[in-house]
């Protein structure tokens, strides 16, 4: 038995439940996934066996497919007490001998004559014990009537038990210590439980009869009376959403058993139907998207492995083709350093000789400007500014000669000039115009 842990991750898969009632099938779909279940939705098909069954098989065909069902064979709940159900204890059978074992003592597990009576089972995982079910033909030929007339596809007639035990573990594991059922039906109440002592017990009791099933179960199963009573709801997996106008505890079976259709191979029920009238969805139809599905990853993975390659083999020749250069870059940048040293070097000395001009042409306007009798005693000057000292006639007029030349502007005295006699001693700085930067 694959571990409830990893059965989640395995559950994947739709299925349809149908519970047949007294006057009413009730029918409902789920979508199993490893995070948990959807109840895609629930229906209920109103006095099936006073209707004709093409009309109620319009109906119920209108509602799967409006969720997508449509091609999803259904598994059918019979009614509890058209079911008889035993544990048989079969230590050291194998698997493959379980039909010829329960055959020897099929006489002995229902009423009926061998013509009439229909078996199903299952083992029991983990145990040495089968769960068998047993239904009269006649029952099973009239259902399968009914559907087949309503075009209704059947994959599995079960009973409650056999869902009950598989839907239960899909997700999760029901507590060791043992757990108590009681669900009502029409007419009576089914008592189902688990216990280390017996892994499944399944009985019927008329109505109101719920205290006495209770203890006689309890005492069957080898419980204390401390073991709390659920009823279905309290032990299946718990719906991630449920319709808004649909009651889980009315639909609780129907959902057991589209579990079980669900996920056949993981949560797989007790099968009465006769494997040649079972319907199946066609695996077929799955094989073309199958076949694209993997084109489609070996594609992308071969295009994600292209690109690494293409880029790993692009960095190589970006990392060749890096080092052929390298020396040739290096003898540029060389050449540029040396280039723009050259330059500097040459407008170094092409500023001085402009230097050399400029500074005769600045000696001559103060010639022109500064004629005698005005004397210079002192001249200083620099790339940027003239300092004057000497004597003339009118010191002050001088400001406005100086600024009135191109080559000059902003003259200043430098101190307040001074007389001696007819004679001013001036000290003057003017800023240059024109000269080198």
């Amino acid at each position: 038995m694959i571990a409830a842990g990893w059965k989640r991750w395995l559950a994947i898969g739709t299925g349809i439940g149908i519970e047949i009632g007294p006057r009413d099938l009730i029918v409902t779909v789920v979508r199993a996934r490893p995070n948990g279940v959807t109840i895609l939705g629930a229906a209920a098909v109103d006095k099936f066996r006073q209707r004709p069954a093409a009309e109620w098989g319009s109906d119920y065909a209108a509602f799967v497919r409006g969720l997508g069902a449509a091609h999803i064979p259904a598994t059918v709940l019979l009614p509890r007490k058209d079911v008889i159900v035993r544990q048989v204890a079969l230590p050291g059978v194998a698997d493959n001998e379980l039909e010829n074992a329960i055959g020897y003592q099929a006489d002995s597990l229902h009423p009926f004559s061998e013509d009439e009576a229909v078996l199903g089972w299952r083992r029991i995982p983990g145990t040495d014990s089968v769960l068998v079910g047993v239904a009269r033909r006649g029952v099973i030929d009239e259902v399968m009537t009914v559907f087949n007339e309503a075009g209704v596809k059947v994959a599995a007639l079960t009973f409650s038990a056999s869902v009950l035990y598989s839907a239960s573990r899909l997700y999760s594991v029901p507590p060791a210590g043992g757990l108590l059922v009681l669900q009502t039906f029409d007419g009576g109440v089914e008592a189902y439980g688990e216990s280390p002592s017996r892994p499944i017990f399944s009985a019927c009791f008329l109505n109101g009869a719920e205290g006495r099933a209770r203890t006689l179960t309890l005492a069957e199963l080898r419980l204390d009376d401390t073991v709390e009573t659920l009823d279905a709801t309290g032990m299946l997996p718990q719906p991630k959403t449920t319709p808004e106008d649909t009651s889980f505890h009315a639909i609780a079976l129907p959902y057991a058993s589209a579990l079980s259709g669900a996920c056949p191979r993981l949560a797989p029920a007790v099968n009465l139907l006769p494997e040649g009238q079972r319907a199946s969805s066609s695996r077929a139809i799955f094989i073309p998207t199958l076949v694209l599905a993997l084109l489609l990853v070996a594609l992308l993975v071969g295009l994600a492995s292209y690109r690494t390659i293409a880029d790993r083999r692009y960095l190589a020749t970006l990392r060749h083709q890096i080092q052929q250069l390298e020396p040739a870059a290096s003898l540029v940048s060389r050449l540029d350093r040396e280039a723009a040293n050259a330059y500097a070097r040459i407008r170094l000395l092409d500023d001085f000789r402009k230097q050399t001009r400029t500074d005769i042409d600045t000696l001559n306007e103060l010639t022109n400007i500064l004629p005698p009798p005005i004397f210079i005693s002192n001249l200083e000057m620099t790339l940027d500014t003239v300092n004057l000292a000497g004597e003339a006639e009118q010191a002050e007029p001088l400001l406005k000669t100086l600024d009135a030349s191109p080559f000059f502007q902003g003259s200043e005295f430098v101190t307040s000039f001074q007389k001696s006699g007819k004679i001013e001693v001036f000290r003057i700085r003017t800023r240059r115009e024109g000269g080198v930067r």
